[in-house]
């Protein structure tokens, strides 16, 4: 059965509009709210409080992120049930506030999402975005985004063709937006260039993973990262610096660009060793400056309420076009 949505989002040129009128794109990179009824719950239950500090879209992917091991994909390419009714909730709950969903589908790397695809070739991959783009068509859910291969890991793993998937998810369904996540130049049937896309100034482009560049051994390096250790460390925390950087390239890709989501550990890490996430919530103000300290633990004041109340300090809650 079919929701018709209220919100419908299309391109022309480099713009991106929702229901016909041009926006911004202001968001959180919630890649793991796929791992449990209860984060998916979590989520949707902070939708609007997100929405009030200014955020318009969220992204998820089916195959999740590091760490959380989301699997959304059967070995045959299929959508797994419980992934796909999780994320029908939260672009449901989305579209009822006038808000977006970028839908992520490969997420390859290190996550352990893929183990179960060994035998996946070119074929699989194309299957596995037409499969989603399919549901999304059927659904009818026009508040949507698509990023095939969160930053072209599988293309380059693999050897798969980046294009190949685009065409794949163009051939289920003539309306959803495809996306193109990948350091080569893109190709021609994108319609729209995500974080690691070169920009060419004919196609809107969004900073979709925005971090940090100041985080001392890279934000998702060593800064959040430690051998041996299957979660992210120094969860949700940051120093002044590390804040007024991300302020800076936030407003430098919502003003310059097409817009900027916000990804952080904070939203991302798994429930691992007691950590307890992904955080579907804003979280505190991140004002420890003491973040080298028990770095494994989760600090009181972690999270990304003082990069949210930045949003809502210069941009104002989300309204969206009727």
């Amino acid at each position: 059965m079919t929701r018709a949505g209220r919100y419908d989002i299309d391109i022309r040129g480099h713009q991106i509009l929702l229901n016909g009128k041009e926006i911004k794109i202001i968001g959180v990179r919630c890649s793991n709210a796929l791992i449990s009824d209860d984060k998916t719950a979590e989520l949707i239950e902070n939708l609007d409080r997100f929405r009030s500090y200014g955020v318009n879209t969220v992204a998820v992917y089916f195959m999740g992120s590091r760490f959380g091991d989301v699997k959304g994909y059967l070995p045959d390419a299929s959508l797994d049930d419980a992934c796909a009714r999780r994320m029908g909730r939260i672009i449901e709950a989305a579209d009822d506030l006038g808000m977006i969903v970028l839908v992520g589908c490969l997420y390859w790397g290190d996550s352990r999402a893929k183990e179960d695809l060994d035998g996946w070739q070119q074929a699989q991959a194309n299957r596995a975005v037409a499969n989603t783009v399919r549901w999304l068509g059927q659904m009818d859910y026009r508040n949507v985004i698509v990023d095939p291969d969160n930053e072209g890991m599988a293309s380059r793993a693999m050897g798969w063709r980046f294009e190949k998937m685009i065409q794949a998810g163009k051939e289920a369904s003539d309306h959803v937006i495809m996306g193109y996540n990948n350091k080569p130049d893109p190709p021609d049937n994108a319609d729209i260039l995500l974080h690691f896309s070169p920009t060419d100034g004919r196609r809107p482009y969004v900073q979709s993973e925005g971090t940090p560049r100041n985080a001392p051994g890279n934000y998702w390096g060593s800064y959040s990262k430690e051998e041996g250790y299957c979660n992210y460390i120094r969860v949700g925390r940051y120093t002044e610096a590390i804040k007024r950087d991300q302020i800076a390239r936030s407003r430098e890709m919502i003003e310059e660009h097409n817009g900027y989501v916000m990804a952080s550990t904070w939203l991302q890490c798994a429930p691992h060793h007691g950590v307890g996430g992904p955080f579907m919530t804003p979280g505190g103000l991140a004002g420890n400056p003491h973040v080298d300290e028990n770095v494994k633990a989760v600090q009181e004041d972690a999270g990304i309420l003082w990069w949210l109340q930045w949003v809502k300090d210069i941009y104002g809650p989300w309204t969206p076009p009727e």
